[in-house]
């Protein structure tokens, strides 16, 4: 049975969001998408708002298109709609004085688009094809330079000093005054997480200072105007916030951020002023995460039909049950498309690679920064543990910074956020500092792991047995054991049983001598690069380094891998792929040893 949107609605005796309550560019396209794949453009990175890179287009579904950041891992790549304000044409940034960011291992001064085309025998995308190069510019108020307050979209709940950095066409650049540019981001005059100078004292609201300013406890904005020789955006530039028009219960189509490359059916299911909460129907309410109302990725009823992207219809209770027993990823919905290291990889067979999976599931960053390498952490409200001085004379209270308590953690100019209550405190030192919790069933790992591990008559593990078992334990065994047993373990739940050949390690670690002595809890903290000059060291992997770098295959993720993921994810052979596997049932058994003898 073919599912359509007006047979859906009268089952559910349900309404649609009307198509005028959406913004233009959330609404039906009047043009079609004439991008096509190997065309090279310039557009923003959305991880980081105020820089302009080198794009090829890598994939065109509809009127979406995938967009490649050139000589980076196509694990950065990422969707939008080919109307976007993001993107445009080639010899855009040099005619409007933007300074263009090249691909991977190009100069800035050496770069130039007609000698790069030549070399990559590309196609310049047409100017014709961006729909924002005919946008008519409204005069606005809001010139560079300018000073406003406004909200943190990644920690919505903090309001803080900030500056217009660029203005291009009828939008502008937010930028929090001495935070990084990874915060910025694009808006309107209307936007609703913008307001003039003053606005968080005549509404009794906490306003966040830069950090580092030397006079936070008696914060001006008069002196601090002042100081930075800077205008505040005149109160009339900003204009009316409209409401929404979004109602509870409503239907819509939206892309599904956990796999971008998927728009399902979905429902509001709560409103507020400017936003609205959406959820995924036929999907477990945990699945429901808040979306701003004029978010390019969610679009009316029918605009997949329209526009000729594929729609997932909701899910039905026979699919869950269909989805348990034909096997592959055991999530219960999941069909095993997508993967939490994004586009580079089209499906997955494990939990652990699960974008659905409870232990992704409130995972905001899966991937480190392509610019500087590092991974943010997951919890955006306790991104840092920031001290908060409140000035009670004020009727706007002034917040200071503080670095995260944790010694081994110091981080790049943190977000803007208040201090944490005592309880949520408590919870920030721990998410520095207490060891990474497993929690996997016994009979999926044991039936999962021993599968991989032998053959259909068990001689692959007993010949493996017989290998450990003829080899002589070596004297200093006890002594590194007993090194391994004052590192803080990581906490394996005791459900979690490693499969059933010897988990002797000493004698494991003469045959794989590098992962002697090495406990689970120091692999869990390893970066991407620490994990990729592992896999070097193991012999006969020297060529597989590379793969589990350009995965970003960090510490965490490599010890929940299975020899499935070895195998089919990565692509690496049977032999190599035991060893690596082994190296991590290694880890873990040293921490059960340390466990033994605690």
């Amino acid at each position: 049975k073919v599912w359509t949107w007006s047979s859906y609605l009268e089952e559910e005796k349900a309404i649609a969001a009307p198509p005028k309550i959406f913004k233009e560019y959330q609404s039906f396209p009047y043009n079609k998408n004439g991008f096509k794949v190997g065309m090279k453009l310039e557009g923003v990175d959305p991880e980081h708002q105020s820089m302009y890179c080198v794009l090829t287009v890598a994939e065109i579904c509809g009127y979406r298109i995938r967009l490649h950041f050139d000589e980076y891992p196509d694990c950065y790549d990422f969707w939008l709609n080919a109307d976007s304000s993001d993107i445009h044409p080639v010899g855009w940034c040099e005619k409007t004085g933007h300074k263009l960011h090249p691909p991977k291992g190009y100069k800035e001064d050496e770069f130039n688009w007609p000698a790069y085309l030549k070399k990559c025998k590309a196609q310049a995308a047409p100017k014709s094809l961006f729909e924002n190069q005919n946008t008519t510019v409204i005069p606005s108020g809001f010139r560079i330079g300018m000073k406003l307050e406004a909200v943190d979209k990644k920690n919505p709940a903090f309001i803080c000093v900030a500056t217009v950095t660029d203005i291009v066409d009828n939008r502008f650049l937010v930028h929090f005054d001495n935070w990084d540019e990874s915060y910025d981001y694009w808006c309107e005059a209307a936007s609703p997480h913008i307001h003039p100078v003053g606005w968080c004292k005549e509404h009794k609201k906490t306003l966040v200072i830069p950090p580092d300013y030397p006079h936070g406890k008696h914060f001006s904005w008069e002196k601090y105007l002042e100081e930075t020789s800077s205008l505040p955006a005149p109160a009339r530039a900003f204009k009316v916030k409209l409401s929404h028009g979004f109602q509870k219960n409503m239907k819509l189509e939206a892309v599904d951020k956990r796999n971008p490359a998927l728009i399902r059916v979905a429902t509001v299911v709560e409103s507020e002023d400017h936003r609205i909460k959406i959820h995924f129907d036929g999907w477990d309410s945990i699945y429901d995460y808040w979306i701003d109302a004029d978010n390019s990725d969610i679009h009316p009823a029918g605009w997949c039909g329209k526009t000729g992207y594929p729609l997932q219809p909701p899910l039905s209770p026979l699919e869950l049950v269909e989805a348990l027993e034909q096997g592959g990823c055991p999530t219960a919905g999941c069909r095993g498309v997508g993967h939490i290291k994004r586009a580079r990889h089209m499906g997955h067979h494990s939990v652990v690679n699960c974008p659905y999976s409870e232990i992704n599931l409130n995972k905001e960053h899966t991937l480190s920064d392509r610019l500087s390498g590092e991974t943010p952490l997951n919890n955006p409200t306790m991104h840092w543990n920031r001290k908060s001085e409140l000035n009670e004379r004020s009727a706007s209270p002034i917040i200071n910074s503080r670095k995260c308590p944790s010694p081994s953690h110091t981080g790049v100019k943190p977000a803007p956020h208040l201090q944490p209550s005592r309880e949520e405190d408590t919870d920030v030192k721990l998410l520095c500092k207490k060891p990474l919790m497993f929690d996997v069933k016994e009979e999926n790992y044991r039936g999962e792991h021993a599968k991989e591990l032998t053959g259909k008559d068990g001689s692959e593990e007993r010949k493996m047995e017989n290998e450990v078992l003829s080899i002589k334990e070596t004297k200093d065994s006890k002594e590194t054991n007993s090194r391994s047993s004052h590192l803080q373990p990581v906490i394996l739940s005791s459900k979690l049983t490693i499969p059933a050949f010897p988990l002797r390690w000493e004698q494991h670690s003469k045959l794989l001598p590098t992962v002697a002595g090495i406990p689970a809890s120091k692999v869990s903290k390893w970066s991407t690069d620490e994990v990729s000059e592992f896999i070097r060291s193991l012999p006969g992997c020297e060529e597989h380094g590379k793969v589990f770098k350009d995965e970003q295959i960090d510490g965490e993720a490599f010890l929940l891998m299975t020899q499935a993921d070895i195998v089919k994810i990565m692509s690496i052979k049977l032999g190599p792929a035991l060893k690596i596997f082994n190296s991590i049932l290694m880890f873990k058994a040293a921490d059960k040893n340390s466990h033994n003898e605690l």
